[in-house]
């Protein structure tokens, strides 16, 4: 057989088209399926046909049914006894009203009157002591009278929850309103048999009964009463009080409201009858939380007469333990809601951030107006509260990760898609109809520190709470209170306010936190015991520090700084120099404090592992949560304490921990930091090592200033396992160009802590830095090496800075390039020669010797011994003067980028500003000890500060003007009290040390950073910036700069007159080794790295006796030299220059730059009849060249170095 036809079945015989088996099947199924497919179709058409007749049909019954009882009620005579009531007026009422309202979902104005006439007679039964036509005696009737009771109850009281579902008052329709002030009295007249006059004494136990039942099926989700009063109170917009409505309208609207209240509270009032179950109540308390706790402003929505109601012990305690044992359901429940109404509103809060603040609300007296008002409300189980609303609160901070930046105005999140931002809610004024209310404010009572203390006194108390009414099974919800819990409680609330709150972030909390006595001590003795296992605590400290708060703190600085900061939350910064108020210095202490005296023992070295903290080596990933909590909270209150704690507290009173305590929370913290960043960990724990690195940075910052730790502390986490200085370079780079948000990585561990790399490490990172940098210029055809590309400027002698502001100001970026630059001697001729990078350095060093001597008014020096610069805030009223300090910031700039030297050093204030960092009130004594003392003094002032006759205004002279400057709006009209004498001490502090400065600093950084990348910058603290600027401040390393130094004109390393010189200069003290290094390089400081890195080299040159001879004074221009005739003495060449008609000037020199070369067979100074050996050393400062004569002797060649570098001068000397 053919084998195409093999698999084929012929249907008719040999003259049908045969097709495959496989085509046979497929049309076999597809007609089976057809057929199926109309026979489902078939039935349903009739099942629609059935329906549409069902409907039709009861509809038209509905309609007679309606007709009918129209007719009866209005023809009606008499009373009707309750079983009339129930057969003739409910029954068909039911029918009716059920099919053609409740299922069409509204009520029409016939319906609606249908309804006032059936509801009242009801209402009039239930008001009659005739148990015959009393409707509610039904329910303690036969068993059949209770079965219909009971069902035409729950079908009334579910009718009158649809009423109410749908009733508006904002609509103010007054039909509207009187049905649904009558319904709602007739649900609650149902569920309330103490107003049934009918029942006596002996029926009322049945009575309750039935009651139950009714309740019951109310507190179920199918009577669906918690979600019709959901939709009547989210309707609400503000209290009756502030509505403008009839006296009649008011009190219909209260009584619809308290009616609600009253049903949706029933199931928790039932237990006080005489049956006792439990057991019933749990759906409605279920529903209670999952429907009315997750309504934006539910409390506030209400009268305030209502709200006592809900925070009865009886409501708030089972709803705080259903929300504890019923979690999972619970937040499944309330995530479906949300899911329900984001379809229609995608920007609706979640609802768990509504049941936080309503149970927050509830639980504690949260009465704006009442300054305690952190308490809690009696009868709350306080434990149950904690662990609620910490479960709550991590929910809530869950679901904010998932969210991009977000605001909200009213009750509704605005979302901006802008992913570069961080991830925050700004949740703005919101209100819900009667004043502006922010959604924080509810929280108001969790940073109370009445509040704190009452968990505290639980946590000491150790009593175990939360086991009343607690369901069988579940004991093991109750537990004692311990410090751990508030720990969780205090370390959500501060990461809800960081990331809720716009304004003021967290400060609320940390004020609080950080002022409470005790508790930070508490926290770091629980972080001891775990960080420090094999350690004995130091149980003197914690006496020493409560003697200190009690004394000193807990009736002073505490009161008073919680006072400030009621009065004033509205301003941050106001806030945090509030903080600062009420420490207690003696006079003593202050004047020790500006002196920098402080009383404590020296810092001993211990080895580098005692300080790397093995429990932290892991960074958070390696702690448990328990630990990383208190962590977080102990790193976020220190810090905020660390801002306000002086220098005396710190050191000399050592609270609130002792110095060496001090250098464990350091070296922990220094741990966990670095293993952090080091080791990438998650962003869940960003908000832990934020905290940590804030509290490292003001620990690090202090110990910078007065030290306390032993440099091996800051440097041990990355001891073993730090990356070799060019990698770590490319690395950091790398992390800064990357895109996105920032991650944690060891690119960040250079950015964020870089003092773990010592300061000699750092500086070679910095040069590094540099020639990478130099390196992609030249990769992009930018040429930094002198030529054709570079930078060519004309400078005369006399105008040096002003020819260089006006050539090389608006290069910006650019002046990294060369800079050739030709000198103009002062009569107007150019000086010949050639820049090959000697002159760029004269250059740099002149400009800046100029422009920052104090006598050029842009910079002056601190009255403190060290005689610091600092920004002269006169220079502001000079012509251009913002725009010369810019410029200066770039000179500066420029000699950083090419690694010279400047002998001279920047105040610590003005350095800060430049680093970016905030000055405070212990720093004013670096930059004006006068003023601090003066200020101190005023802070202490135990009289009247009336008497001091001061204003909140500073007074500047310049330039012959006086300028008042308020420290406050308004200053010049507020003054100083004691009330306001320590806001007054800050104000003047944060003028002096910021805002003055601050126009100087920000010009100065642009500058600055148009050659030096900020981040470059951050590697140092103000005084290592000052040591990367005019070199260390150390003695000179002899042997260093003896293998780096060159030779040159006939000397080398084994020349007499050379071993000399080095035996000379090794037995000189180190300020003369100094004046040594400045009469050759023009500055007296070694570069950081070695003399290998000083640029030219050192060099010692030798004067040929027999050969050119200089006789010319400082300052030398290096490349210029002027031939005489060999046979010409002194007198001659002055003569002989005269005679050509030159002169000095005719020479193109200026006689304070005349080099002169004489050419001759004998000693120069021997035609005066002098010796060779008499000669002076001279020096080459652009060339760092120490030009030496052959000196025999090493007493002569001491002599001759000691009268040249004291003589201040050069080549004069020769």
């Amino acid at each position: 057989m053919n084998e195409s036809r093999k698999h084929q079945v012929s249907l008719r015989g040999a003259s049908a088209k045969e097709i495959t088996r496989d085509a046979l099947l497929a049309k076999v199924n597809q007609e089976r399926e057809l057929r199926n497919y109309t026979r489902r179709a078939n039935a349903a058409v009739l099942l629609i046909q059935r329906s549409w007749r069902r409907h039709h049909a009861t509809k038209t019954v509905a309609l007679r049914l309606r007709l009918e009882w129209e007719t009866m009620m209005s023809t009606r005579v008499g009373d009707l006894t309750r079983m009339q009531i129930s057969s003739e007026i409910l029954r068909p009422f039911l029918f009716f009203v059920n099919y053609l309202s409740i299922r069409c979902g509204k009520i029409g104005a016939r319906d609606r009157d249908l309804m006032i006439s059936c509801f009242s007679v009801v209402l009039e039964s239930m008001n009659s002591k005739d148990a015959h036509q009393n409707f509610c005696s039904m329910a303690v009737g036969s068993t059949e009278e209770r079965g219909i009771w009971f069902y035409q109850a729950k079908k009334l009281i579910s009718i009158c929850m649809f009423i109410l579902s749908l009733f508006d008052y904002s609509h103010q329709v007054v039909q509207d309103v009187v049905l649904t002030s009558i319904a709602m009295r007739l649900a609650v007249l149902l569920t309330e048999p103490k107003g049934w006059n009918c029942i006596a004494s002996n029926d009322r136990k049945d009575a309750n009964a039935a009651v139950k039942n009714l309740v019951q099926f109310i507190g179920g989700k199918r009577s669906g009463l918690y979600n019709c009063i959901r939709k009547f109170i989210c309707k609400l917009e503000a209290p009756l009080s502030s509505q403008d409505v009839s006296s009649c309208q008011t009190d219909d609207r209260f009584l619809i409201v308290a009616s609600a209240i009253t049903l949706s509270l029933r199931p928790f009032h039932v237990t006080n009858m005489d049956i006792d179950d439990n057991r019933m109540m749990e759906s409605a308390v279920e529903q209670f939380c999952v429907s009315l706790l997750t309504i934006p402003w539910f409390p506030q929505r209400l009268s305030a007469i209502l709200v006592p109601a809900l925070r009865h012990q009886s409501v708030i305690s089972p709803c705080l333990r259903m929300l504890l044992i019923s979690k999972e359901k619970v937040l499944k429940e309330i995530s479906e809601i949300d899911q329900l109404e984001m379809a229609s509103n995608s920007n609706m809060m979640p609802g768990v951030s509504w049941v936080l603040a309503n149970t927050v609300y509830l639980a504690t007296v949260s009465d704006i107006s009442v300054l305690d008002s952190g308490k809690f409300t009696a009868g709350v189980d306080c434990v149950t509260y904690l662990r609620v609303v910490i479960l709550l609160a991590e929910n809530l901070l869950a679901s904010l990760e998932k969210y991009p930046r977000i605001t909200t105005q009213n009750d509704e999140i605005q979302v901006d898609n802008d992913t570069s931002a961080d991830f925050f809610l700004r949740w703005g004024e919101t209100t819900c109809g009667f004043s502006k209310l922010s959604y924080m404010d509810i929280f108001r009572p969790v940073y109370q520190q009445g509040h704190l203390n009452k968990l505290l006194d639980l946590e000491k108390d150790g009593s175990v709470c939360g086991t009343d009414n607690l369901p069988s099974g579940n004991q093991q919800y109750s537990r004692k209170c311990e410090l751990l819990d508030i720990a969780y409680y205090y370390s959500c609330m501060l990461q809800l306010f960081s990331t809720l709150n716009p304004v003021l972030k967290s400060l609320p909390i940390l004020n609080m936190l950080s002022f409470t006595p005790g508790f930070l001590f508490s926290l770091w003795g629980e972080l001891e015991k775990s960080l420090f296992p094999r350690k004995d605590h130091i149980t003197s400290s914690r006496i020493l520090y409560a003697n200190t708060v009690s004394g000193e703190r807990s009736d002073g600085l505490f009161n008073r700084k919680q006072k400030k900061f009621v009065r004033d939350t509205g301003n941050k910064w106001v806030s945090v120099l509030h903080k600062f108020t009420g420490k207690s210095l003696s006079e003593t202490d202050s004047v020790d404090l500006v002196n920098g005296h402080f009383n404590f023992t020296p810092i001993e070295e211990h080895p580098s592992d005692e300080w790397d903290i093995e429990l932290l080596r892991q960074g958070p990933e390696g702690i448990s949560k328990d630990l990383s909590c208190l962590l977080h909270l102990f790193c976020s209150s220190y810090s905020h304490l660390l801002l306000v704690l002086d220098d005396t507290e710190f050191y000399d009173k050592q609270v609130p921990f002792t110095l060496e305590q001090q250098q464990k929370v350091a070296s922990s913290l220094n741990t966990l930091v670095y293993n952090s960043l080091s080791r990438n960990v998650s962003s869940r724990y960003r908000p832990l090592v934020s905290s940590a690195v804030r509290c490292l940075h003001l620990l690090y910052e202090r110990d910078c200033r007065h030290q306390f730790c032993p440099p091996a502390l800051w440097h041990s986490p990355g001891k073993s396992n730090r990356l070799p200085i060019a990698v770590a370079a490319r690395t950091h780079e790398v992390f800064l160009a990357a895109d996105g948000p920032p991650s944690l990585c060891m690119g960040s561990v250079i950015t964020t802590m870089p003092h773990v790399f010592p300061f000699e490490e750092r500086v070679r990172m910095f040069r590094e830095f540099i020639s990478m940098d130099k390196e992609s210029r030249r990769l992009a055809g930018e040429v930094i090496l002198p030529g054709s590309r570079s930078i060519e400027i004309v400078i005369r002698r006399g105008h040096i800075f002003e020819d260089g502001l006006r050539q090389l100001n608006s290069l910006g970026s650019r002046l990294k390039s060369a800079i050739h630059v030709s000198f103009v001697s002062e009569s107007g001729l150019p000086e010949a020669g050639l820049d090959y990078g000697g002159l760029s350095k004269e250059f740099l060093t002149d400009i800046s010797k100029e422009a920052f001597s104090p006598e050029y008014g842009l910079f002056s020096q601190t009255s403190t011994s060290d005689r610091l610069l600092i920004p002269n805030t006169t220079a502001r009223f000079l012509d251009n003067g913002i725009q010369m300090i810019e410029f200066l910031g770039r000179i500066v700039g420029k000699a950083l980028y090419e690694g010279i030297l400047l002998d001279f050093c920047f105040s610590h204030v003005f350095v800060q500003k430049l680093l970016g960092r905030y000055s405070f009130l212990d720093e004013l004594s670096t930059l004006d000890p006068e003023l601090y003392k003066n200020l101190i003094y005023v802070k202490h002032y135990d009289g009247d500060a009336r008497e001091l006759s001061l204003d909140f205004t500073v007074t500047e002279e310049s330039l012959g003007k006086r300028h008042v400057i308020e420290l406050k709006p308004g200053g010049k009209d507020i003054y100083l009290t004691n009330e306001n004498k320590l806001q007054y001490v800050h104000a003047m502090a944060d003028y002096k040390l910021n805002r003055q400065v601050l126009p100087f600093s920000n010009a100065f950084y642009r500058g600055l950073t148009d050659l030096i990348s900020p981040s470059w910058l951050k590697l140092f603290n103000a005084s290592e910036f000052n040591q990367l600027l005019s070199g260390g401040d150390h003695d000179i390393d002899v042997d260093d700069l003896r293998k780096n130094t060159q030779y040159t004109g006939g000397y080398s390393e084994g020349s007499r007159t050379v071993k000399l010189f080095w035996e000379v200069f090794a037995g000189f003290e180190p300020r003369e080794r100094c004046m040594l290094l400045k009469f050759v390089t023009s500055c007296s400081r070694a570069p950081l790295l070695g003399f290998k890195h000083l640029q030219p080299a050192f060099t010692i040159h030798k004067l040929q006796e027999n050969s050119m001879h200089l006789i010319k004074c400082i300052p030398l221009t290096c490349e210029k030299m002027f031939m005489f005739p060999p046979y010409w003495g002194l007198y001659l060449v002055t003569k002989g220059v005269k005679m050509c008609g030159l002169g000095w000037a005719g020479a193109g020199l200026s006689h304070e730059e005349l080099v002169v070369q004489v050419a001759c067979d004998v000693p120069l100074w021997a035609s005066f009849g002098g010796q060779d050996v008499d000669r002076l050393p001279s020096a080459s400062t652009c060339y760092n060249t120490l030009k030496l004569p052959t000196y025999k002797r090493p007493s002569t060649l001491r002599a001759k170095l000691l009268y040249a570098i004291n003589s201040n001068a050069g080549f004069e000397l020769s």
